[in-house]
């Protein structure tokens, strides 16, 4: 449970959490220092987001012109998680997690954020987001898909090209059936 992806009990609230300890070994790209007040380049050429750069995982990106999708190198999930026992330490429930993790790259450009993009490349953006939900659809052991932005480094963005994460897997991330089931006073 320390190295592969699993998801934990939370007795408390009743709902699973996911948990990603692999993900401590991935790259860091986000802020080490006070940020510049200059404009980002078009292109980085030490980004591994931008067209044809090399990826923190080893693989080179196309040198795509619109929006770019590709599975995460350093996933929160992953498909070949091995099925193990469940951990159960008295308040410490947890079982192995799987899922699928997906970037998408909002544009080739390394300064072009989604609210400066024009109408037409943000629908291509939204298309995307449907093309990842459609394949993720299409996969029996998913029962959820979410899509979510870190921008910026207080955010926790390891990468400040513009881009999304799409994440699937068998848990559902957030659960709202307990919160009516709990007093709030």
């Amino acid at each position: 449970m320390t190295t592969h992806p699993h998801r934990r009990y939370n007795p408390l609230r009743d709902e699973w959490v996911i948990v990603s300890p692999h993900r401590n070994a991935r790259p860091w790209q986000g802020q080490i220092e006070a940020a510049s007040a200059g404009t980002p380049p078009p292109h980085d050429p030490s980004c591994y987001l931008c067209p044809g750069n090399a990826r923190a995982g080893g693989a080179r990106n196309p040198q795509y012109a619109s929006t770019f999708a590709f599975d995460n190198d350093f996933p929160a999930l992953a498909q070949d998680t091995p099925a193990s026992a469940d951990a159960d330490g008295g308040l410490l429930v947890a079982q192995s997690e799987r899922g699928v993790c997906r970037v998408v790259c909002f544009s080739p450009r390394h300064d072009l954020t989604l609210a400066r993009m024009e109408p037409a490349a943000i629908r291509e953006v939204v298309d995307a987001w449907v093309r990842e939900y459609v394949a993720f659809a299409s996969v029996p052991w998913v029962a959820y898909a979410t899509i979510f932005e870190n921008r910026g480094a207080v955010m926790g963005a390891s990468n400040p090209h513009p881009h999304c994460h799409v994440t699937s897997g068998r848990c559902r991330r957030f659960v709202t059936t307990s919160e009516t089931r709990w007093p709030t006073s």
